[in-house]
């Protein structure tokens, strides 16, 4: 019983100290309701997803360190049309999670619980995806609620860390499926483009509980308040390259 105290109270110590720092640094993607996904016009260029080339990396925080790694990229195509992008979508396999700060059977616990259904259920949900529904300009102005325009915080050179970009070119919004889950995102991205390739870098920060990734009710008590000593703000970055197949694309899936 006296072990069983102790166990809660550590617990609930370290919710206060949670509560009392502060989130990670970086851009938060804006998160709303699942866009509708307009077809892709039959004059669209299909690249092809690089997946050696591609990279996405994952970072998750606690008060007292992060853990990161990276997913593999299952497949993946980005149209584009008149030098710019206007759709695709790229699949992510969730059981090829990487733990990169962790070795051995530290390694192999974190990997195998992310996995589990406290986190991602790998096993009901072996896929993400993310689907582009718009890529515009990027600008350092964003309507306010009451229909003025207010500043954008602009990321350049000078304020750079290994959570942000620089000087980002467009703004990328699609649809994001997690664990049966789909929002639509919003983040500054790089993209350039050329005849044969396309490259996109970005780095932003999500809420996974706003996918229902955390820990379930039937974790029990003492799993849930584990769970409240994790950020629930996830950073995401990714390196995506996509080659041009030289062949017309009806369609985006």
């Amino acid at each position: 019983m006296n072990k069983l105290r102790i166990s809660i109270l550590a617990l609930f110590c370290g919710v206060v100290l949670y509560s009392c720092q502060q989130k990670p640094g970086g851009t938060d993607a804006e998160v709303g309701e699942a866009q509708e996904v307009s077809e892709v016009s039959s004059e669209a260029s299909d690249y092809a997803l690089n997946t050696t080339e591609s990279k996405l990396m994952w970072y998750g925080f606690k008060p007292n360190g992060r853990h990161n790694g990276t997913i593999g990229i299952q497949d993946g195509s980005v149209a584009v049309m008149n030098g710019e992008v206007v759709g695709g979508s790229f699949t992510m396999d969730m059981n090829n999670i990487n733990v990169e700060d962790l070795e051995g059977e530290y390694k192999d616990k974190l990997t195998n619980h992310l996995k589990s259904g406290d986190f991602f259920s790998v096993e009901e949900h072996p896929t993400a995806v993310f689907e582009i529904t718009e890529v515009e300009p990027y600008s350092n102005e964003v309507a306010s609620t009451d229909g003025d325009a207010k500043m954008k915080v602009v990321v350049n050179e000078e304020e750079v860390d290994e959570y942000s970009i620089p000087d980002p070119t467009h703004t990328i919004t699609g649809n994001l499926t997690m664990r049966g889950t789909t929002l639509s995102i919003s983040f500054p991205a790089i993209v350039e483009v050329t005849d044969g390739q396309v490259t996109a870098q970005a780095k932003f920060n999500i809420d996974r509980s706003k996918w229902n990734i955390d820990f379930r009710e039937e974790s029990g008590y003492e799993a849930r308040a584990k769970d409240e000593l994790i950020y629930d703000t996830v950073h995401v970055g990714f390196d995506i390259v996509a080659n041009n197949e030289g062949e017309p694309t009806a369609s985006v899936e």
